[in-house]
């Protein structure tokens, strides 16, 4: 085995994390984000109601819920690469569906599979990082692996609108089916690129000494023994229960941000996607902040100053329309936006360790998919009743000050465990 230091070659970590930012880019970036940026034009076209549009993302993250604790196992037993390509195809073919079925309960089925294969994409990509990097650079690695998110918002901020400029507002399903030929492109990319483990390659883990990672594979093949010990940590459910406080606030946001922009500040199509475009753009670097602040001074630390952000923004979100506010609002969750995730898999890399870091994240994002699950149904029954998304925006910040900031705080244990 060779170590990084006497390899001329690129590390293959950067390879294995570039494919790995590819799958997080489908599983996320589109399959869930790329629905913000087309449904103002599916909502018009299929004359939905603000209930069935949360209800739409909702179906998506109920397939994403179901699929990402079995995400997590298969991937400890078949492998992360295998998971990932197929879970990039079922992705693929959500998509397809949701287009050539333009209509409410097709957009239902293909929202769900789209969770579907969304978790079983992202999960695994996400643990693997454990697998590449060493304790000192995963946080930094897990920020660049969400980045994947941003990459969607990039996409698809200028994209749809463009898409939709040339086929009309009846047209949204070509918007899907741009997205299914991307997610079958990267499918065959996770299946070639993809390794497993470092030792498939001949390296070891960026960051770490051949002594050291061969000291630590024989400590987790000695814990893996038993893997009650996951589902046992009281950590675990604690990460579990911040997790979800981020997945419900964060979604009412992301889904409804242009949505609120176009029917209730005035923005148009094009100055919506724009603002989306900037927010993907800025939204790339989060990961790399946030995780680089969590490798120094701890994940606690780093998870109190996103969530503290973060509620301020959705709070701001909603109390008010005024350009500057909307503008720092988006401001301050494109600096923080996906960081969120990347702490979260790097918190349970260093407890758990690599081969069982799949399964511990399954564990903590069934939790986190309730809370996701809920908010957009939430926010789409407070948005009929009051004739507005404000009130969700308000929600959403109080959710994230009091119960992921206030839960973060309370969050004990050593920083790192390898």
């Amino acid at each position: 085995m060779r170590s990084e230091r006497t390899s001329p070659r690129l590390h293959y970590s950067f390879i294995a994390l570039g494919a790995i930012v590819v799958a997080i880019f489908i599983a996320l970036g589109l399959g869930r984000h790329g629905y913000t940026s087309v449904l103002p034009a599916m909502q018009d076209s299929l004359k939905l109601s603000n209930s069935q549009t949360g209800e739409l993302q909702s179906w998506n993250l109920v397939g994403y819920l179901l699929t990402v604790v079995f995400a997590g196992l298969l991937a400890s037993h078949y492998g992360p690469r295998r998971v990932i390509a197929v879970s990039l195809f079922v992705a693929a073919a959500a998509m397809l569906v949701t287009g050539l079925v333009p209509t409410f309960n097709g957009a239902r089925l293909g929202r769900f599979l789209a969770g579907v294969g969304g978790a079983g994409a992202n999960v695994p990509a996400m643990a693997l990082v454990s697998a590449w990097f060493g304790a000192s650079r995963r946080g930094l690695a897990s920020g660049a692996a969400v980045a994947g998110s941003s990459v969607g918002l990039i996409v698809t901020g200028p994209l749809v609108p463009w898409v939709l400029d040339r086929s009309g507002p009846g047209g949204w399903p070509v918007c899907w089916f741009v997205f299914a030929a991307m997610a079958l492109v990267a499918c065959l990319v996770c299946a070639v690129l993809l390794r497993n483990r470092p030792e498939e390659v001949g390296v070891v883990p960026l960051g770490e000494s051949a002594v050291e990672h061969r000291a630590r594979t024989e400590d987790q093949h000695r814990a893996a023994l038993g893997w009650s010990q996951v589902w046992r940590s009281g950590t675990l459910w604690h990460v579990a229960a911040i997790y979800a406080a981020f997945g419900f606030s964060y979604i009412i946001y992301s889904t409804f941000f242009i949505r609120h922009l176009m029917k209730e500040a005035g923005f148009t199509k094009t100055d919506a996607g724009l603002l989306w475009l900037k927010v993907g753009m800025v939204s790339v670097i989060s990961g790399f902040i946030w995780g680089g602040v969590s490798d120094r001074w701890g994940r606690r630390v780093a998870l109190v100053c996103v969530f503290v952000l973060q509620g301020v923004s959705f709070a701001a979100f909603g109390l008010s329309q005024k350009l500057g506010i909307i503008y720092f609002s988006a401001g301050l969750f494109a600096l923080t936006a996906w960081s969120i995730p990347a702490l979260v898999a790097a918190q349970c890399g260093d407890v758990f360790g690599p081969r069982l870091a799949p399964a511990a994240l399954g564990l903590v994002t069934i939790v986190f998919g309730i809370g996701q699950a809920f908010g957009p149904y939430f926010a789409g029954r407070i948005a009929d009743a009051t004739k507005s998304f404000s009130p969700a925006f308000l929600t959403a910040g109080l959710v994230a000050l009091v119960l992921g900031a206030g839960g973060s705080w309370l969050l004990r244990g050593p920083a790192r465990k390898t």
